[in-house]
């Protein structure tokens, strides 16, 4: 047994959440499960945002459709992030270069 899986129904009741909210994020596209052996099991590298999209549906009441439209914002945030850092290290490399050539 793999030890990067946790059991769905032993996370839900651990948790205190319902299999069926998990049964949902799945079928929102929003996590995997994998079956194994007839068990549905979770990846563990899953738990951060599931433990995520857990707060926004019980704690703050945000309905799946929201929680689907959160979670592409947050992608296209981090994919913004990344093109900034891209750009901000192509920037540097011409501000290095536009350095030494001024000295020159």
């Amino acid at each position: 047994m793999q030890t990067d899986l946790i059991i769905v129904n032993e996370y839900c009741r651990i948790c205190h959440i319902e299999p069926s909210f998990i049964f949902r994020l799945e079928e929102g596209g929003l996590i995997e499960i994998r079956i194994v052996e007839g068990e549905k099991y979770l990846k563990a590298e899953q738990l951060y945002d599931i433990e995520r999209y857990t707060r926004m549906y019980y704690d703050l009441a945000i309905n799946f459709e929201g929680i689907d439209a959160i979670h592409h914002l947050l992608n296209r945030i981090e994919s913004m992030q990344q093109q900034i850092g891209h750009l901000k290290k192509m920037l540097h490399v011409y501000e290095a270069k536009d350095f030494e050539e001024n000295e020159l």
